[in-house]
């Protein structure tokens, strides 16, 4: 009989959400405890909301926290997706490069053994060392 593991967010006696990993359930609990310091936040500003509107405003805020941070910080949206695009083209352009580099050494490595005697193959790939570093060493 298999054995699964939930891990449930619980807040307040209530069950909140229930996951797979410790990882998503303390991102969502981590989620929970910013849009509680929004809601309080919130509560003690001038601005009058009602106290459903003041949580799905925390709740949003808390959600979209990766968004909204670099707009407290100044940077305009706009900014932030064009940054965005111009690392995932570039990125994208590493990998192409990456992988056109190692087609053609793959295609070198094929015509080098081809026009080699095999005893010499077995020789140079047995000669070959390859030596790993621990932590520890310099």
């Amino acid at each position: 009989m298999p054995v699964i593991v939930k891990y449930i967010v619980v807040r307040d006696g209530d069950e909140k959400m229930t996951f797979a990993t410790k990882k998503e359930a303390d991102a969502y609990d981590k989620m929970l405890d910013i849009a509680d310091n929004l809601f309080d936040f919130l509560e003690n500003s001038d601005i009058v909301l009602d106290e459903t509107r003041k949580e799905e405003i925390s709740l949003l805020l808390a959600e979209k926290r990766d968004e909204v941070m670099p707009i407290l910080r100044g940077v305009s949206p706009k900014a932030q997706s064009d940054r965005k695009k111009s690392t995932s083209t570039s990125g994208a352009a590493k990998t192409r490069k990456k992988a056109v580099a190692k087609q053609t050494a793959s295609k070198r490595a094929d015509t080098s053994e081809t026009a080699t005697v095999p005893e010499a193959k077995s020789v140079s790939k047995s000669a070959t060392k390859v030596t790993t570093r621990t932590k520890g060493a310099s």
